[in-house]
């Protein structure tokens, strides 16, 4: 197909230049050349303002498993809205959620819910500092749990500094917030324990993505920080922002059979909507009961758009949707056939490359050198993505930089005209990596 762009787009794209900084929203904003407005999305497609069809793979960055504009999704949202679109006190849809969180989710005994991924996060290494008394955390290098002080530490240092030593990402972090942050690289559970074990009398939480961005845990990896962070008495934070509900219904902790003591959600339990949640035992979310907690140990967390009962409708509706027999099994089908397919294209046309992640959410890191940790994926040709990223838009499918987000709304036809793209885009990288 042949991407064309409109009179009408192209003064969109100039609006949103001086409206808004770097002409984006803050998430992402493709080269010129490929830079799109989107019009509207329905099921795996997007359409954009020229009218040019995709087939999406970035889904909303994740949220959307169940596509654009899904139908029961839609109509929880419309019911609930006419009913009313904020309270600032408790809804019946709001605790409703909160208990099927419960019944998924295998650390979830309480729930507090917040409106984003970010404030997730946040609030949970809060509450491990409130229950242990302690002031550092720690993370893993190249891991991204939102953009507050905290978690803006060593996301995607150029030169990373030794371990633990952070290097902040953003401009605009105290020096005090850096002294406070601990880094390990991931899958290196020795490095972790050391590290773990030095600080024990300083150290309040862990927080890891399971499957950090596109790196896969190793064997034991997961279950050496629960039984090192357990044994000093450190808090162990799974963020479940992007692997919630999607690894499998329990997310994560069911798919790896590790049960941390929180865990932070959004994207798919909002349904689409603005919606994050806190989920875990009931000995550290008892800080939020001013009843209950010692004045010393209270922590304070108001919001606004706590627990919305529109995007507490739409999670719902969602995770309705999510219980339905062998829905994983199809889902899990479908991601890989694409990923295997697209790795055995790459070793046929003698690239080197690594297809990496879960069969559900991976992207390639063109490298000869095995994928492990984030200094590992500083070997990649980012170059070659950009190739073949831009070959795939060309021909209809849009796949960010990043990650492939594979929904349950995929078809067969959508996975059809995918391959067909990953062919071309894998003939386009071949002929420059030569």
């Amino acid at each position: 197909m042949t991407i064309q762009r409109t009179d009408a787009e192209r003064d969109l794209l100039r609006r949103a230049d001086r409206a808004l900084p770097q002409g984006s929203l803050g998430n992402m904003r493709l080269d010129e050349e490929y830079a799109f407005i989107v019009r509207q999305g329905r099921g795996s497609h997007v359409w954009d303002v020229s009218g040019n069809e995709y087939v999406d793979y970035l889904l909303g960055s994740g949220p959307m498993i169940l596509g654009h504009a899904h139908p029961a999704v839609i109509a929880a949202v419309e019911e609930a809205a006419r009913k009313g679109t904020t309270f600032f006190t408790q809804n019946v849809y709001a605790i409703e959620l909160a208990e099927a969180i419960i019944d998924a989710v295998p650390c979830a005994e309480m729930v507090r819910f917040t409106t984003s991924g970010t404030d997730a996060t946040f609030q949970c290494l809060r509450l491990a500092r409130a229950r242990t008394g302690r002031d550092k955390v720690m993370k893993f290098e190249g891991g991204f749990h939102g953009t507050h002080d905290y978690a803006q530490m060593s996301v995607t240092p150029d030169q990373p500094p030794p371990y633990p030593a952070p290097a902040p990402s953003s401009a605009g972090i105290p020096q005090a917030v850096a002294d406070t942050v601990l880094i390990a690289p991931y899958n290196d559970v020795e490095t972790a324990a050391d590290i773990i074990e030095r600080n024990r009398n300083d150290l309040a939480a862990v927080i890891v993505e399971p499957l950090q961005r596109i790196l896969e845990p190793r064997p034991g990896f997961l279950e050496g920080l629960r039984e090192v962070t357990e044994r000093n008495g450190v808090a162990l934070v799974f963020d479940e922002v992007v692997t919630g509900f999607r690894l499998a219904y329990g997310g994560a902790q069911e798919r790896y059979g590790v049960v941390p003591d929180m865990a932070a959600f959004g994207k798919i339990v909002g349904g689409g909507m603005p919606l994050g949640a806190v989920a875990g035992k009931r000995e550290f979310l008892a800080a939020y009961d001013a009843s209950a907690a010692p004045a010393d140990g209270h922590v304070g967390q108001i919001g606004t758009m706590n627990g919305s009962p529109v995007a507490a409708a739409a999670g719902l509706a969602t995770l309705k949707e999510l219980r339905a027999p062998g829905i994983y099994d199809a889902y899990n089908a479908t991601g890989a056939r694409l990923r295997r397919s697209l790795q055995t294209m790459l070793d046929d046309a003698g690239v080197d490359a690594t297809v990496s992640g879960d069969d559900v959410l991976f992207d390639i890191f063109f490298t000869p050198q095995p994928i492990t940790d984030y200094r590992s994926t500083l070997t990649a040709d980012k170059r070659l993505n950009a190739v073949f990223n831009q070959t795939l838009l060309d021909r209809g499918v849009f796949k960010p930089a990043g990650k492939v987000y594979v929904g349950m709304c995929h078809t067969d036809a959508d996975v059809e005209q995918t391959l067909a793209a990953f062919e071309a885009g894998v003939a386009a990288v071949s002929g420059q990596a030569r």
